[in-house]
């Protein structure tokens, strides 16, 4: 007899249990558990038919004598369809067939007077058990079998993500060229995260409908087998007048029923199958993990990240500083999320700047500015774009310090600082602008220091002339600060506002 577990047992290391790996798309296809399960209910099914077949020749032989009662036998004859999955030995539901088969063929009559009793006691349970089970199949088909097609369908769709990431950090690695926001392959890997969350939560999820109706099959095959051991009883008592030889044949029968331990078949099927079955107490999948191809690749991570407050130079000024999660990448894109969170949903940039391309305004205690286009939304929206500029605020000084040197550095340039933020000159002379806010001044890549020494007394850089006096506080705003080994801008590199009316006029 084969040894029996009471529990499920572990997959064996010999095969490998996909699920137990920490790949991202495991080689173990889902519906390999469920198939399985539903091939068992097929074969319980057609052992329900053949024991229904059976009682429903008897009824129809008991008009007849011996003769008829080879036709009883062959509906038994042929062996059980899916007959591995029953245990071969003495004991089981293989072994109560074959004692149905050499007990028939002693039967030589039958009596007429069961006829009726049979038909009206003992089929009526077979075909209850069989709508049952059929019920069954279907409760599968719709569960657990209709889960493992999801988890195949998320399997697909992170595959596909991961194959361009593969593809993307090989031509950033290669190249080293621009690539496009969406491509950036920091947003593809947290792309490949949100949708391997999802692929984990769908087998997660048919794991724990497989776990279940596997449970269930055992208080099930009970109820299968006690409904056999019924049916034989029901069907002992209804040829209760017939010849004691007939009567001992068939209480070999169901004497041979009522001995199958209930768990009997199901600890079999356990111990021949331990490498199909899912171990409950085998622990659930983790994202943190999970490994997958270059998820490590330098271009995915980040030179610098986290939370700044911004505030635009246009409308958006009216609304204040906002704060969201900002990440500069390898590949120069400075991108702006609402979180650093790659789960809720997926990791799509609300502004992407490409800092190349981007003027970067000077360093001012935890300020600094970016003016450029959104390239977020493409090549058609990018080209589209307007040109934006862009206030930003770091928690520290020390922290908008770590953040400039890094932007200036993808930006190719090199930093400036100045004590204030600086201002364009404006178009309108002899004016006092002073008590007006001043947009910032922005800095050339590779600015020189202005020369400060030499200048007659009393002019300013960039001067043509004698400061009048109601330019003082205008020229003084604009004179390079000379304390601490700051750089200053020159008038000549100093962008006009662009403003055509005296203050107040517009």
């Amino acid at each position: 007899m084969a040894t029996h577990q009471q529990n499920l047992p572990l997959r064996t290391t010999g095969t490998g249990s996909a699920l137990d790996k920490d790949d991202a798309i495991p080689d173990v296809d889902p519906t390999d558990t469920s198939g399985l399960l539903q091939e068992r209910l097929q074969a319980y099914k057609h052992a329900c038919g053949y024991l229904e077949n059976y009682i429903v020749a008897t009824e129809k032989v008991q008009k007849a004598h011996a003769k008829e009662y080879e036709k009883i036998l062959k509906t038994v004859s042929d062996p059980l369809k899916e007959g591995h999955h029953f245990d071969q030995s003495l004991g089981g539901i293989a072994g109560l067939f074959e004692n149905i088969r050499s007990n028939t063929q002693g039967i030589a009559n039958s009596h007429l007077e069961t006829e009726k009793t049979i038909k009206g006691s003992v089929l009526p349970i077979l075909e209850r058990l069989h709508a049952e089970i059929k019920n069954k199949s279907k409760e599968l088909a719709k569960g657990a079998v209709k889960g493992s097609k999801e988890v195949d369908k998320a399997r697909n769709t992170t595959q596909k993500h991961i194959e361009l990431l593969g593809q993307h950090t090989a031509a950033a690695s290669s190249s080293g060229g621009k690539v496009d926001p969406s491509t950036d392959p920091y947003v593809l890997q947290r792309g490949v995260k949100y949708r391997l969350h999802k692929q984990v939560l769908e087998e997660n999820n048919n794991r724990h409908d497989l776990i279940e109706v596997q449970n269930s099959f055992s208080s099930f095959e009970a109820h299968i087998i006690q409904t056999f051991q019924q049916t034989l009883q029901t069907f002992l008592q209804s040829v209760g007048g017939q010849h004691e030889r007939q009567k001992a044949m068939y209480s070999d029968m169901v004497s041979t029923a009522q001995k199958i331990p209930l768990d009997f078949e199901f600890k079999g099927f356990v111990h021949r199958n331990n490498q199909l079955l899912i171990d409950p107490s085998a622990p659930k999948r983790e994202l943190s993990n999970i490994s997958y191809p270059n998820q490590g690749h330098p271009s995915t991570q980040a030179l610098i990240a986290g939370t700044l407050e911004r505030k635009s130079r246009a409308m958006g000024a009216l609304k204040g500083y906002s704060t969201d999660y900002y990440v500069v990448t390898p590949s120069k894109f400075l991108h702006e999320f609402k979180d650093d969170d790659d789960v809720r949903k997926d990791p799509v940039p609300e502004l992407s700047l490409y800092l190349p391309d981007c003027t970067i305004g000077a360093l001012s205690g935890e300020k600094f500015n970016i003016k450029g286009k959104d390239a977020s939304k493409g090549k058609v929206g990018g080209a589209l774009a307007m040109s934006h500029e862009l206030s930003f605020k770091a928690p520290t000084a020390a922290n908008a310090e770590k953040w400039y040197y890094v932007i200036q550095e993808a930006a190719g340039g090199s930093a400036t600082y100045t004590n204030e933020m600086s201002s364009p000159t404006s178009p309108v002379a002899g004016r006092n602008v002073s008590g007006q806010q001043q947009p910032p001044q922005y800095v050339e890549k590779h600015v020189a220091p202005v020369q400060t020494q030499g200048l007659p007394q009393g002019q300013g850089v960039g001067s043509a002339g004698p400061v009048s006096a109601g330019s003082h506080g205008q020229q003084a705003y604009n004179s390079p600060v000379s304390s601490g080994g700051v750089q200053s801008v020159g008038s000549g590199s100093v962008p006009t506002s662009g403003v055509e009316r005296k203050p107040g006029q517009y």
